[in-house]
């Protein structure tokens, strides 16, 4: 099942890094155990942690332990991969909410159940932490690193080269927290492999340095401790623009249902251009290979039908949010352009609409009839009445997806969707929300 699974990883061209090639034979030969960790930078996760969660879930699929290490620690330091600036420092208060949120989704994905015999595992770091104090540290963590070392790692070279903002002590020392993380789990549960994004990889080959060098040392290690420590790095997911997903990046597409609505997420996906939508689906699903590939031929042949974007757009939304929120999501998007709009409830056309134009109007307006041609223009969908009266008889103009030709049309209460809401259209994408309260 083992060697299925280092195939799979790259079949999708998941492996991207490994420290060492005898991990193969290691996961062959035993039921491992292995982390991955994730800052409390926000309270919830996004896309680009997807990615390793969803790698975790692989490896469990697959008979191995997954833990999840919650950086309660590192949070409050800041990690400086990937990153041209320093973090802003949270409160404890804030990392907390963050921690619990974060913990909400990975249970999500992997399987905590007890009785599993490889039943994943959620860590707070701070744990390894609270009881030591900084002189304990360096001598127990600090004399094994060298600043010659460090300030060769990516992560900090990049930073350090960089004259206007550099780098602080405080995200400096954040490789050496990530290293004794590797080192405790290795200790403890016998974890002998981290998994991280490419960006990670100076913070992964440190903990597996980290961890030679203090058994190394030791005079009694602890029974079972001497197995090796490996690390493993999976590509950046990247938007188009070779941006990386992220929290801090603008529109950030999160699995939270209250922070990426379940149609937000799903019209995301839908609309992936067939640059990456291939590596998305490798990288994000489940798809058997064999299918991959049919969806890969069917983007060169009938690129216009889209079948791997729907085929990903469904596949994620089911994973993060349910069967339920799928349906709702594929019902929303096939109402947006007929006329069976009318039959969604007012919470999901506010999803919908979420970034379009909006109006709120007093709902007594409608006692006796609005007159369309005094929306349309309030509303900025026409520059005047006049322009909105030449291209209503021309069949320009749509109510609830219905086109409207009367140039006196009434708008009364009963156009109303979910009892407070209509949509206004211009041509084929303006659209304009007005709500009545």
């Amino acid at each position: 099942m083992a060697n299925s699974l280092f195939q799979d990883l790259k079949d999708r061209e998941i492996l991207y890094q490994l420290t060492d090639e005898s991990l193969k034979k290691h996961l062959e030969s035993t039921s491992a155990t292995l982390y991955c960790g994730f800052d409390p930078t926000s309270d919830s996760l996004h896309v680009g942690s997807l990615f390793p969660l969803l790698t975790l879930k692989r490896f469990q699929m697959a008979g191995h332990r997954p833990i999840v290490v919650l950086g309660g620690a590192t949070g409050m330091i800041g990690d400086p991969s990937g990153k041209s600036q320093e973090r802003n420092l949270q409160t404890p208060e804030q990392v907390a909410i963050n921690l619990k949120g974060i913990k909400t989704v990975a249970e999500k994905f992997l399987d905590f159940t007890p009785s599993l015999p490889n039943s994943a595992i959620i860590i707070d770091n701070n744990d390894f932490y609270k009881d030591m104090n900084v002189l304990t540290f360096l001598r127990e963590v600090g004399k094994h690193f060298t600043v010659n070392h460090m300030t060769q790692k990516d992560s900090v070279k990049s930073r350090m080269e960089d004259r206007e903002h550099g780098i602080s002590y405080t995200e400096f020392s954040y490789m050496l927290l990530q290293a004794y993380d590797f080192y405790c789990l290795h200790q403890k549960f016998q974890c002998t492999l981290q998994i991280g994004a490419s960006d990670q990889w100076g913070n992964i080959t440190a903990g597996t340095e980290l961890i030679r060098r203090k058994l190394a040392h030791s005079d009694e290690p602890k029974e079972g401790a001497l197995h090796p420590a490996y690390g493993l790095t999976h590509p950046l997911i990247t938007r188009p623009d070779g941006v990386k997903f992220g929290k801090t990046e603008k529109g950030a597409v999160w699995l939270s249902a209250d922070k990426t609505s379940p149609y937000q997420f799903y019209q995301f996906f839908i609309q992936s251009p067939d640059s990456v939508v291939i590596t998305w689906i490798k990288y994000l699903t489940f798809i058997p290979k064999e299918e991959i590939e049919v969806l890969e031929g069917k983007l060169k042949t009938e690129p216009e039908k889209k079948a791997a974007q729907i085929a990903l757009a469904e596949a994620l939304t089911r994973m993060v949010h349910g069967e339920a929120a799928l349906a709702r999501a594929i019902a929303a998007t096939q109402a947006l352009f007929s006329a069976e709009i009318k039959q969604l409830d007012l919470a999901t056309l506010q999803e919908i609409f979420a970034d379009a134009p909006s109006t709120e109007k007093p709902l007594q307006f409608l006692d006796e009839g609005l007159p369309l041609i005094d929306l349309l223009a309030e509303t900025g969908l026409f520059q005047s009445k006049g322009a909105a009266r030449k291209e209503i008889p021309a069949g320009g103009v749509y109510l609830n997806n219905d086109r409207v030709t009367d140039v006196a049309f009434l708008i009364k209460k009963e156009h109303l969707i979910g009892g407070a809401a209509l949509v206004l259209r211009k041509g084929k994408k303006n659209y304009q929300l007005v709500k009545f309260v």
